[in-house]
């Protein structure tokens, strides 16, 4: 029997329930039928019009994204908004589009999680928990086991995440003993994990003020980019679900997108 997407959603949503989104998300099924068969499910960390192309090339009607198409609220919907132009061609293809966020980066075991473990770490506290649900929280916290140089972090991330720059604030050769992990934005949570002790960010979408003042307060900063401290945190999530999801539906199609990528490229 065919999976249908509110029995997908209710999958989704018993790992990384809704209530952990932070206040400003917007998660869930955001276009599309509840009630659909689902014939294939693309999944891509945003939304384009490359991914939607995907999926009508692949015949998938379920898109499976990190970041919501919905995030901003929509005033109109016209092809005169590249907002407009995705919410029409999606209707227009019968394409369904569920979105896990900052709930997934949360949950225990999700992406804050899974980057810890790409990278190589095992025990990890959290930097800002969710009050009434245990181990789950934005940010994590690892003290190494021995002291490492900043360089030989950075080197590590190329390794393990495949990240092709990043950006480093900071003497390459300092001694970090505390790393702050916070996939994403996590500027929001700078200070607390200043508070906490780390000598060393990791996260992505940094700005210069703040790297600046902080850099002022001795702080290291690593940034490896949105994308990569996420794509290859959300493709790990899925391959740890795909396996379940073909028990429910065995003839289920799912393609990881080609068409997800890096924005910024390097000169």
């Amino acid at each position: 029997m065919a999976l249908i997407v509110k029995e997908f959603a209710s999958y989704i949503e018993g790992i990384a329930p809704v209530e952990l989104k932070e206040s400003y998300d917007s998660v869930g099924l955001a276009i599309g039928d509840k009630e659909d068969n689902i014939k294939g499910i693309l999944v891509a960390l945003d939304v384009t019009l490359d991914v939607i192309e995907e999926a009508k090339e692949k015949g998938a009607n379920l898109i499976f994204s990190h970041h919501p198409l919905l995030f901003i609220k929509p005033q109109t919907i016209t092809t005169d908004t590249l907002q407009g132009k995705k919410i029409i061609e999606l209707i227009k293809n019968n394409i369904n589009v569920y979105s896990a966020h900052t709930n997934l980066d949360s949950v225990g075991g999700g992406l804050n999680d899974i980057i810890v473990n790409l990278l190589g770490y095992e025990n990890s506290t959290i930097i800002d928990d969710k009050k009434g649900h245990d181990g789950c929280g934005i940010g994590r916290i690892v003290e190494l086991e021995k002291e490492m140089t900043l360089k030989e972090i950075c080197r590590n991330i190329r390794m393990k995440l495949q990240t092709p720059f990043l950006r480093v604030v900071g003497d390459m050769y300092s001694k970090i003993s505390k790393v702050a992990i916070i996939n994403g934005s996590g500027q929001d949570y700078f200070e607390e994990a200043k508070n906490l002790g780390a000598d060393l960010i990791i996260t992505g979408d940094t700005s210069y003020h703040y790297v600046s003042d902080y850099k002022e307060m001795g702080m290291s900063i690593i940034d490896i980019t949105h994308f990569s401290c996420e794509w290859p945190l959300f493709k790990k999530f899925f391959e740890n679900i795909e396996e379940e999801l073909k028990r429910m539906d065995p003839d289920l199609k799912v393609y990881i997108s080609e068409k997800s990528k890096e924005p910024y490229s390097v000169y």
